[in-house]
């Protein structure tokens, strides 16, 4: 149980302004709700009001005042009776972050957090860590775009790194489950949002720095995005900064710190270094092969992800675990049967031709898979793709311009199209292709889409569902419809068995 008092104390000076005259028995009373969302609060809760980019929390006050609330946290005043309690604070967010932190016991002081931030490689890399970790008896977690991992749980996120009360509810049960280690991805507005203030993340990973999540109600310049990255490695404790080293971006991005440095490198002799990289393809299986080499030390990695990227994301991976205490043969034996739900997944139905499960949902992402791909010299390269309705208007053109430069057949498709009418979408990305580029279909029903490139398969195609990764819904008008791209395919496949 933690007081109202002892919460108000978890608040940096820096950000308490005002504390309401309590009695003895309020200052005491024990908080059991600590939550931004007033449909969670009543009796007994702490309500924080944030300003969101569509909502404000503090318009909802009154709203929780019913429902039984009677402590707040805001930044102005609220229009609420004399028995409410109104904590005013200069930045709800940071607040509630250092609320979150101590309403749940501090956990992450309890395990290594290992903090990863980049525009790409965020989830693979994490992913990695905590399959090495756990394939060698160090109890593991991750928490991140493909959801919350520990100890045989699993739990949705809606964040790329959840609002800070969410994060530390589930770093409390890691921790109480006996997790050790903890691969959290840092997304940029995680760090913007103050997520994870008052955090401390002893390893600090950065992949790799491109442009995205600008405008909107993202970052407002690419300078702005590239300094909220940036501060994982200088305001967050970091001991040790695990880089990718052939990155233009690295050395501007962990300058101003004194952390000791572990840097990955394909190009040179860095403290990991891959040497004699080759791509493999077994039947519908493919994955890169290479020499990682540590000091004195040569192990040969079999890797059953594709490309050279991925060899960039496995050597901050196996950095990690050289750091808590593993050797590379171990390391190497974890990784030969990694499988990454959603990133560059193989679902394997049909012979000689490779279905793969990607999110790359941007221009640089989609870019990077098509390329890796290509390297792999298929009979036909196809892509299925769409957009996300109501913020990515952007980034339409430059799905369908990498598309229309790379691929041997496009369809397009719905991915999440929200309140927005998916052919205008599509619509949008169609206009990026030439006539003497890459041939493409229209196709809305992204179910629809799936039959149509499985039932045209041909042997030596790779086949590419792009932009949907783990999600296992589609946002259609504000609702997650259940959609599965793994069922349709084996559905597909299983229909191409039967017999006539």
């Amino acid at each position: 149980m933690i007081t109202l008092s002892q919460l108000i104390s978890a608040i940096s000076p820096v950000y308490l302004t005002q504390v309401p005259s309590m009695t003895e028995t309020q200052a005491g009373s024990p908080i059991d709700v600590l939550s931004p969302d007033s449909r969670k609060t009543g009796a007994g809760a702490l309500f924080v009001c944030i300003r969101g980019a569509v909502q404000d929390g503090h318009t909802y006050a009154q709203k929780a005042y019913l429902q039984g609330c009677r402590a707040f946290v805001a930044e102005r005043p609220l229009d609420l009776p004399e028995d409410a309690l109104i904590i005013t604070v200069t930045d709800s967010r940071a607040a509630l972050a250092e609320l979150s932190a101590a309403f749940y016991g501090y956990p992450a002081r309890e395990m290594t957090v290992i903090g990863i931030t980049g525009t790409k490689g965020k989830t693979t890399t994490a992913l990695l860590i905590r399959h090495i970790l756990d394939e060698n008896g160090i109890p593991a977690g991750y928490i991140g775009s493909n959801g919350v991992q520990f100890c045989g749980h699993f739990y949705p996120t809606v964040n790329t790194t959840p609002e800070s009360c969410e994060l530390h509810y589930y770093l409390r049960k890691m921790a109480d489950a006996g997790v050790k280690v903890v691969a959290l991805e840092v997304s940029s507005q995680a760090l913007y949002l103050r997520r994870v203030l008052g955090m401390k993340f002893p390893i600090c990973i950065f992949t790799n720095l491109s442009h995205d999540h600008i405008g909107g109600v993202e970052h407002p310049t690419f300078e702005h995005y590239r300094a909220c990255k940036h501060s994982l490695f200088t305001d967050y404790g970091a001991e040790c900064i695990i880089a990718n080293a052939d990155d233009p971006a690295t050395e501007q991005m962990i300058d101003g710190s004194d952390a000791e440095r572990m840097l990955c490198s394909v190009a040179y002799d860095a403290d990991l270094f891959a040497r004699d990289i080759s791509l493999f393809r077994h039947g519908s299986r493919l994955g890169v092969e290479f020499v990682c080499i540590h000091g004195s030390e040569e192990i040969a990695f079999s890797l059953p992800l594709p490309g050279e990227f991925n060899v960039h994301n496995a050597l901050c991976a196996a950095a990690v675990g050289l750091r808590l205490g593993l050797s590379l043969a171990d390391i190497a034996q974890a990784l030969s049967g990694i499988a990454i739900k959603g990133r560059f997944e193989s679902v394997d139905i049909l012979p000689d031709v490779t279905f793969l499960i990607d999110y790359a949902h941007n221009g640089v992402s989609l870019r990077a898979a098509l390329e890796t791909l290509r390297c792999y010299s298929p009979e036909r390269l196809i892509c299925l793709f769409g957009s996300v309705g109501g913020r990515t208007q952007m980034r339409r053109p430059e799905l369908g311009a990498v598309a229309n430069e790379l691929c041997d057949l496009a369809i397009l498709t719905s991915d999440n199209p929200d309140f927005e009418d998916p052919e205008a979408i599509i619509a949008d990305i169609a206009q990026a292709f030439t006539p003497n580029g890459a041939p493409f279909m229209i196709l809305p029903d992204r179910r629809d889409a799936i039959h149509t490139a499985v039932y045209g398969a041909r042997p030596g195609d790779i086949i590419l569902l792009a932009g949907k990764g783990h999600e296992n819904y589609q946002l259609i008008c504000g609702e997650k419809v259940p959609f599965d791209e793994r069922a349709i395919l084996h559905e597909c496949a299983a229909k191409l068995r039967a017999p006539l």
